[in-house]
């Protein structure tokens, strides 16, 4: 049975774009998946850990080879458990506006608390190897203004939210990373909405590939 994660980074609810689109990529993927399963991870409504004390002497122990303390293991076993849902996905959909020209600080607690090695990555002198090759992404990425090439915030510059998660996404072994960017909707409701339904346009063939 086909698995699906989506990592819900806005807590705008109904009224966020990048939520909207990726939920038009999962209704269309389920059409084409009957009974899929659909876990969502929700960083606004679902607690996550602290990446304290007790987890950081937990990675260096790790990184050393010595026995963990049972107060170590229960925080590893914390972030076990939360990067296992997304070893059990064969996608992964993110719905992410943008905050500040990067990603909400939810989302970034996610993947500084999961990024660990031997639980998403390994890595030996010869460099990194990322543990979730096979699985796909789509990136929903929600922008207020234009990122184009010949505004006053190009992307190339100013993109620290695809970029950044497209780098990651490579980290931990998910070279088939697709992205949605849903741009200027701030600039009135018309433009929201085109916007918007390109995105969900795309979501839509996305899905069908």
């Amino acid at each position: 049975m086909a698995r699906l994660l989506h990592v819900v980074g806005s807590p705008r609810g109904e009224r966020s774009a990048s939520v909207e689109v990726a939920e038009a990529y999962i209704a269309a993927y389920q059409g084409r998946h009957p009974g899929a399963a659909i876990d969502t991870l929700d960083l606004w409504r679902e607690p996550l850990p602290e990446f304290d004390r007790p987890a950081l002497e937990a990675k260096y122990a790790g990184l050393a080879g010595v026995e963990r303390s049972a107060e170590q293991n229960r925080a590893w076993d914390g972030i076990r458990a939360l990067a296992q849902r997304f070893h059990d996905a064969d996608v992964v959909v993110f719905s992410i506006p943008m905050w500040n020209f990067g990603i909400p600080y939810k989302l970034k607690h996610l993947i500084d608390y999961i990024s660990q090695k031997d639980v998403l990555f390994r890595f030996d002198a010869s460099g990194f190897e990322g543990m979730l090759k096979g699985k796909k992404a789509i990136v929903v990425c929600a922008r207020g203004i234009s990122y184009a090439t010949g505004t006053s915030t190009p992307e190339a510059e100013y993109d620290f939210q695809k970029a950044f998660m497209l780098l990651w996404l490579r980290f931990i072994g998910i070279t088939d990373a697709e992205t949605i960017v849903v741009e200027q909707t701030l600039m009135g409701p018309d433009a929201d909405r085109q916007a918007r339904q390109q995105g969900i346009e795309r979501a839509r063939a996305l899905a069908q590939g």
